[in-house]
C-alpha cells in the first residue's frame, strides 16, 4: 500500500514512511493510494469472527507486508484488550461506549496502536524518535499511556491551558518517565498550529512524528469501532446511522473509511457543538474556519479540523455526493446539558457532554422506524466531573485508573510560542 499526500507535492510514501514522518514534506495529510473493501462473505457472516480477527482484516491491507501478518496479529492483540458494549437507550437509540480503555476514552486504541506499530519501526533504530502531539482533552492522555515506556521514543504533548478538564490535565502531566507535558498559553489550534509549524522546520522535523489523528497509525484503527458495532447489531435488522461527536473528525472519518470497506452504514452525522465549521460548510458549500470557541464539550473545541480534508478526499471531493452521505450538526451548551439531562430520564443513562451532543445529532437528523441510531460515547463521564454532577442528580463513582492519578503531582512547562517550542525540543 502507498500513500500520498493530499495537497499533492511530495512523493508518495510507504506504509512505515508515513507513520515515522506523520505528515508529508509538503504539509499535507497522507492518504491511501486505493481501499478495496473487504469480501462481501466475511460482512455477512462477521459475527463468526472476533474482534482481533475482524481488526485484522479491516487493516492489514493498509499495512501491506511491512509488518509481517503474525507481528500485526500481535500488536492487535496489545491493542483491543477492552470491550466495546452498546447500551440502548431507547428502541432505536444506543450508546456505543468506547471508554473502557486505560485511560477512558475513544482514543486508547489508535494510540496503542501507533505506538506499537512505530515500536516495530524503530526497533533496530540507533536515534530516538521524538512524537509531538497536540490535544484538545483525551488525546494527550491516551498517547501518553499508549507510548509510556516505548523504546526509543520521547513523547512531548501540547495542551492549551486551562482548556482540558482536571483529570485530562492529570492524565497526561503525571507519568514522567518519556513523557513530556508542554502548556500553551492559547486554545487547541495553537497547540496543533505549533505541531504543524515544526514539522516544517528543517532543524528539527527529522527526527519528530505525530500522534495527532493526522498520522495515519493513529487515525485508521478508529475504523474497529464501526466493525465491532455492526457484529453487535447485525441481528436487528435495521439500517445504522452514526453519529459521532466530532472535533478534528478523525473518528467519523475512520468511520468512512469503514463503510469504503463495504460495512453496510447508511448514513453519518458528525455532532459538533458551536464550533461549527462544517455544519456551516454543508449549507453555504464553503469552508470558513474560523477560532475555537470553549464549550462543556473541550475535546471537539476545534475551529479548523484536520482531518475534513480526507473525509473530502473519500467523497471524490463531490459536494453532492458528500452531503447524501453525511450531516453535520452544531449544539449549544444548553443544549447539551438539556440533552443529558433527558438521556438520564428516558433511561438512567449517564452520558458525558460529548456524547450528549452525539445523541442530539440523531434527535436532529430523524431517525426512521427502519434505522437504528448509534451514538459514540467518547469519553467516560468522570473524565467531565463538575460538568456531569453539576447537570444530573448523579455521584459518579471515581474508577481505579483515575484514582490512581489524582493524587500524583501535575508536572508540565509553560510556553506561549514556537520559538519556545523550539528551543524545548532542540535542547
Amino acid at each position: 500500500m502507498k500513500y500520498y499526500s493530499l495537497h499533492h507535492k511530495s512523493p508518495k510514501s510507504s506504509f512505515k514512511n508515513a507513520v515515522i514522518s506523520g505528515i508529508a514534506p509538503d504539509r499535507g495529510l497522507y492518504f491511501p493510494e486505493k481501499i478495496s473493501p473487504i469480501a462481501t462473505d466475511y460482512i455477512e457472516n462477521i459475527e463468526k469472527y472476533s474482534h482481533h480477527e475482524i481488526a485484522f482484516e479491516a487493516i492489514k491491507q493498509f499495512v501491506g507486508d511491512e509488518i509481517p501478518d503474525e507481528k500485526l496479529k500481535e500488536i492487535i492483540a496489545e491493542t483491543i484488550t477492552f470491550d466495546f458494549p452498546i447500551i440502548t437507550i431507547d428502541k432505536n437509540c444506543g450508546s456505543l461506549e468506547l471508554f473502557h480503555g486505560p485511560t477512558m476514552a475513544f482514543k486508547d486504541v489508535g494510540a496503542k496502536f501507533m505506538a506499537k506499530c512505530l515500536e516495530y519501526f524503530n526497533e533496530n533504530n540507533p536515534e530516538e524518535v521524538t512524537v509531538l502531539v497536540a490535544t484538545s482533552g483525551d488525546t494527550g492522555g491516551a498517547v501518553a499511556n499508549g507510548f509510556l515506556g516505548t523504546k526509543g521514543v520521547n513523547v512531548v504533548i501540547l495542551y492549551p491551558s486551562g482548556k482540558v478538564s482536571d483529570i485530562q490535565e492529570k492524565q497526561l502531566t503525571t507519568l514522567g518517565q518519556n513523557i513530556t507535558a508542554l502548556e500553551v498559553d492559547g486554545v487547541f489550534d495553537d497547540c496543533q498550529e505549533m505541531v504543524k509549524t515544526a514539522f516544517l522546520d528543517a532543524e528539527i522535523t527529522k527526527k519528530l512524528t505525530s500522534a495527532n489523528s493526522i498520522n495515519i497509525a493513529r487515525w485508521l484503527p478508529q475504523m474497529f469501532y464501526y466493525f465491532f458495532a455492526y457484529k453487535s447489531l447485525k441481528q436487528l435488522n435495521k439500517e445504522l446511522v452514526f453519529s459521532v461527536p466530532s472535533g478534528n473528525f478523525g473518528n467519523i472519518c475512520a468511520g468512512i473509511v469503514a463503510q469504503k470497506l463495504g460495512l453496510p452504514i447508511k448514513h453519518f452525522i458528525a455532532a459538533t457543538n458551536i464550533n461549527d465549521t462544517v455544519p456551516n460548510y454543508l449549507i453555504e458549500g464553503k469552508y470558513v474556519s474560523k477560532p475555537s470557541k470553549p464549550t462543556i464539550s473541550n475535546a471537539m473545541d476545534v475551529g479548523n479540523p484536520s482531518n475534513f480534508i480526507r473525509i473530502q478526499e473519500l467523497f471524490d471531493n463531490n459536494f453532492e455526493t458528500l452531503k447524501s452521505n453525511f450531516s453535520s450538526y452544531s449544539f449549544t451548551d444548553d443544549e447539551t446539558r438539556e440533552a443529558m439531562k433527558k438521556i438520564y430520564a428516558t433511561s438512567q443513562y449517564i452520558a458525558d457532554p460529548h456524547g450528549a451532543v452525539g445523541y442530539l445529532g440523531l434527535q436532529k437528523y430523524g431517525l426512521k422506524t427502519t434505522e437504528f441510531g448509534v451514538f459514540l460515547e467518547t469519553a467516560h463521564p468522570v473524565k467531565f466531573l463538575d460538568i456531569v454532577e453539576e447537570t444530573l442528580p448523579v455521584k459518579v463513582a471515581i474508577p481505579e485508573q483515575i484514582q490512581q492519578i489524582m493524587t500524583k503531582e501535575k508536572v508540565a512547562k509553560k510556553i506561549s510560542s514556537f520559538q519556545e517550542l523550539k528551543e524545548f525540543l532542540t535542547a
